[in-house]
């Protein structure tokens, strides 16, 4: 922006000075050319004074001494005497119709002719002449004073539009500096005033919307604290109510599976809270061929129940990425349960790396998804129901800073966790 209104604010001093000197430089080189033309004239007359044009052509004319070239013409146009064309130019010739005094300036040579009067009456001419490097000099010191000053001028509007730039650029500068910790959660941050009535007025409703987020990331935290106890307590009295059952003695085997899913659940709640209440991608490390083999193990045996392999596929080494390993957990277990519930066939866990990604794939050989566009829609629709368990899935990878998409959204569909590889 600074740089911006400084270009703006010198390129129009730029133009404006221009339009002024430009004309007031050739106005200045007229005028020096006009008087010296002027001296010419005089010194001319007064040459005159000195000059008589005999009536005997056999006389000679006499020049008075002069530092500008001269030459006596009669009425005829003939040169009588000094220096000059042998016929009369044009000036002579207007001096001589005329009997007024004339002038010219051209090629750099200033010309003056004043006729000659004997009785009143025009004898001859005399032509003067010099060069025009005294009116040339002037202009050019006239033309430099004139940059000097335009230059000055144009200095004195960027350093001007400098400050005020500054003074504008400021507070702004504030304003997304405030806007950048507003978005990186710190829901503390105010705005300073500048004295600038539209900028105070922005940031105001940056004001105003920290504290509307932060009483709102407030009640949801609170809300989330307080769903996650009562979740827990009716879930820790039936983990022991179910343990008691274990203890008296020829239980059922479903038992061991129910305490298998209640502490499932527990951390299923333990981890959406955590994610819930941090602001930041994790720093930690997870291993996800080791969480491949622990989904493996996990969903082996329900998808082996309805009649479906599953299969792992390790196409790297490197298996460790920057991520949440309970996180990442709970989005496999969602891709594998979707996978579960709507898919058909085989069900496939790929892993491989890429450039710096690892590529998690979840496929089956299903019909796919109808509408891959609301396949993470928050609201399933009465057709399907996808879109609920891969929302939360997507919210989670976002959380780890990865990213969940469907690669291919059938037949045999395809569900692609991508997470940065750990160095």
């Amino acid at each position: 922006m600074r740089r911006r209104l400084v270009i703006a604010i010198a390129g129009v001093a730029a133009v404006a000075v221009l339009l002024l000197a430009v004309p007031l430089g050739i106005v200045l080189s007229n005028h020096y050319r006009d008087e010296e033309l002027l001296r010419l004239q005089r010194d001319t007359v007064a040459a005159t004074r000195e000059i008589d044009v005999p009536t005997n052509p056999a006389d000679r004319v006499e020049l008075p001494p002069s530092a500008d070239r001269l030459a006596v013409y009669d009425r005829a146009g003939r040169r009588l005497a000094g220096a000059g064309p042998r016929l009369a130019p044009a000036p002579v010739g207007e001096a001589l119709r005329r009997g007024k005094l004339t002038e010219t300036s051209s090629d750099g040579v200033l010309s003056a002719a004043v006729p000659l009067l004997a009785h009143e009456r025009v004898t001859g001419a005399v032509l003067a002449q010099r060069p025009d490097d005294a009116a040339v000099s002037d202009a050019r010191g006239a033309w430099l004073v004139l940059g000097v000053v335009a230059l000055g001028i144009i200095l004195a509007a960027a350093l001007a539009a400098a400050l005020l730039g500054r003074r504008l650029a400021a507070p702004l500068e504030r304003l997304a500096t405030a806007a950048r910790r507003l978005g990186e959660g710190d829901f503390s941050v105010r705005s300073e005033r500048s004295g600038i009535a539209e900028l105070d007025e922005v940031g105001a409703a940056l004001d105003s919307t920290s504290a509307r987020l932060d009483q709102l990331i407030r009640r949801e935290r609170s809300f989330s604290a307080d769903a996650s106890h009562q979740l827990r307590t009716p879930l820790q009295a039936l983990r022991l109510e179910l343990e008691a059952v274990e203890l008296r003695g020829q239980a059922p085997p479903e038992i061991g599976a129910a305490i298998g899913q209640v502490d499932r659940l527990a951390a299923t709640i333990d981890t959406l809270l955590a994610v819930a209440r941090d602001t930041e991608p994790s720093e930690a490390t997870v291993d996800l061929g080791g969480l491949v083999d622990d989904a493996e193990s996990r969903w082996r045996g329900p998808l082996a129940i309805s009649g479906r392999p599953l299969r792992v596929r390790l196409e790297t080494r490197q298996t460790h990425a920057r991520a949440s390993a309970p996180v990442v957990s709970e989005v496999l277990d969602v891709l594998l349960d979707n996978a579960s519930r709507h898919g058909a066939g085989t069900v496939t866990m790929s892993l491989r790396q890429r450039e710096g990604w690892l590529i998690l794939d979840v496929s089956d050989e299903g019909d796919g998804f109808a509408d891959a566009a609301l396949a993470f829609e928050r609201r399933a629709t009465a057709g399907s129901s996808h879109g609920i368990g891969l929302a939360l899935a997507r919210s989670l990878a976002d959380a780890e800073g990865g990213r969940l998409a469907i690669a291919d959204p059938g037949p045999r569909p395809t569900v692609r966790l991508t997470l940065a590889a750990a160095v």
